[in-house]
């Protein structure tokens, strides 16, 4: 079997701002190297079966006393793919755009393996994130992206310093360090010390930072603003338009880092709302929802569904996982005519009706399994048999009252949430908040860290719970939780961060 590499640009660290080819392969792939510049959410998209590999070589060092570096990873590679995987290999913004995908290319072809590029949104492009066009009719024609850290071992410079010197837009990656010697060039070769210029940190990250000048003190401005790679440096008159055209700063949430522990399979409208109001959401899932250890609980419960009177969802999960079983057993849900069906909040709700189901209850406001008992505890219970399928461990505050209330309640497994496997840290870097929708997020969390690393890493972010039950669990811990719902729900969640 041969296998295959596929060069990916990851883009400029947006997540959405991967192209769609890039995530279907990104999906498929047996091995995923990927590189410090690219979200660490993609690797999230991955199958959860595929071998990641971190291939940030800033000083990284292995238990051989081997240093990552661009040599390890064009060995790590092409031994993958003699192996005969299919190897994604991950780079920030565009491979073939200062991404030294060129080089990796060629060592796949001296070694006669199968490839391809996948473009990616370059990091210049991001600067429509900082709120200024690279070209504009009034102000520059063209645009020129220049290494500002050439190879050490190339005997002079390629850059062509005197057509810089005029006219156009300049975009240097990977300059900061270099900031002075540039500066120092452009003016030496003719352009206006009274030129715009811009340092623009992690480009459409939530991370992103700005710093405007002109050449003549964007160098002290650097220094004070302690500017720090990766950052790209802007010159051109362009740059004047970022007051007028900066439109990310006008959303809500723009600069904020928000981590979402939800399960992968959930995540995404929760982060999909946090993105449209300007926040990064880095997706951490602390929960993985899996099949019970045994079905047979819940094929029994469901061979008997015309003995049940009531049958009450706590999750959008429980109603998932009982409509696929019923599935498996070939029984649709007509069986379930005539039965009172309840559900924990609208969320619940919402997937019943997405499965053709209507809830004949519905906690009102406090969506938890009390609000909902609630609302039964208005029927006669006396008597009346109940089905509750749920997560294999759960609150049992619903059960009991139910069965003290005279009912029959018969809880079955239909789920379970274990704790997954940890892919990446998402306090590498700037985070502002992280949200908890539910105890096992907050208790799975502190599990993967250790409750001393847990308070460590949540020093100085801010702890926003779904609900006062979750806000308990972390209380338990001893975090302090900063904002609580007033609605458990996701748009509840997303009210309480704004």
């Amino acid at each position: 079997m041969k296998g295959k590499v596929y060069l990916i640009g990851a883009g400029p660290g947006d997540l959405e701002l991967l192209t769609l080819k890039g995530k279907r392969l990104l999906g498929a792939a047996d091995v995923v190297i990927y590189d410090y510049l690219s979200n660490p959410s993609l690797v999230n998209l991955a199958r959860k079966d595929a071998e990641l590999i971190a291939a940030d070589f800033r000083g990284k060092r292995f238990s051989d006393g081997s240093v990552m570096n661009q040599d390890l990873i064009n060995k790590l590679i092409v031994n993958r793919a003699k192996k005969g995987k299919i190897v994604v290999r991950l780079k920030g913004g565009d491979p073939f755009i200062f991404g030294r995908g060129g080089e990796e290319a060629e060592i796949l072809v001296a070694h006669k393996i199968s490839y391809e590029v996948v473009p990616g949104v370059t990091a210049a492009s991001g600067l429509a994130y900082a709120g200024f066009p690279l070209t504009h009719r009034k102000y520059s024609s063209s645009v020129s992206f220049i290494t500002g850290h050439e190879d050490p071992n190339k005997p002079g410079s390629s850059v062509d310093w005197h057509s810089a010197g005029r006219t156009g837009t300049l975009v240097f990656y990977m300059g900061i360090e270099n900031l002075p010697k540039i500066v120092e060039k452009l003016i030496n070769a003719g352009r206006n010390p009274k030129t715009p210029a811009a340092l623009v940190e992690w480009v459409t990250r939530g991370a992103q930072r700005e710093v405007y000048g002109t050449l003549s003190d964007i160098i002290k401005k650097a220094k004070a603003a302690k500017v720090k790679a990766p950052a790209l440096i802007v010159v051109g008159e362009v740059i004047a338009l970022h007051n007028k055209l900066n439109w990310r700063k006008k959303l809500p949430l723009a600069g904020q880092t928000i981590v979402v522990t939800r399960s992968r399979d959930q995540a995404s409208r929760l982060s999909e709302k946090l993105n449209a109001l300007g926040a990064e959401a880095i997706e951490f899932p602390t929960i993985e929802i899996v099949p019970p250890k045994s079905f047979k609980p819940l094929d029994t419960a469901i061979a008997r569904l015309k003995d049940y009177q009531y049958i009450i969802f706590t999750s959008r999960n429980g109603v998932r996982s009982f409509i696929d079983r019923l599935m498996v057993k070939k029984i649709d849900t007509r069986r379930l005519c005539c039965k009172k069906i309840a559900a924990i909040g609208p969320g619940t709700a919402q997937t019943l009706k997405e499965n053709g189901l209507l809830a004949d209850f519905q906690a009102n406001c406090d969506y938890s399994q009390e609000g909902l008992l609630k609302e039964l505890l208005r029927e006669k219970l006396a008597g009346a048999n109940i089905l509750i399928p749920r997560a294999e461990k759960a609150r049992e505050v619903l059960s009991n009252s139910l069965r003290r209330a005279g009912a029959r309640v018969l809880v079955v497994p239909a789920y379970r949430t274990i704790k997954p496997t940890v892919k990446f840290n998402p306090f590498a870097g700037k985070v502002d908040v992280i949200t908890f929708t539910s105890s096992s997020t907050v208790s799975n969390f502190v599990e993967i860290f250790g409750a001393k690393k847990a308070k460590q890493l949540l020093q100085g972010v801010k702890i926003v719970s779904i609900g006062r039950i979750t806000s308990a669990t972390a209380r338990k811990y001893g975090l302090k939780v900063d904002v609580e719902a007033k609605r458990s729900t996701i748009d509840g969640l997303v009210k309480a961060i704004l």
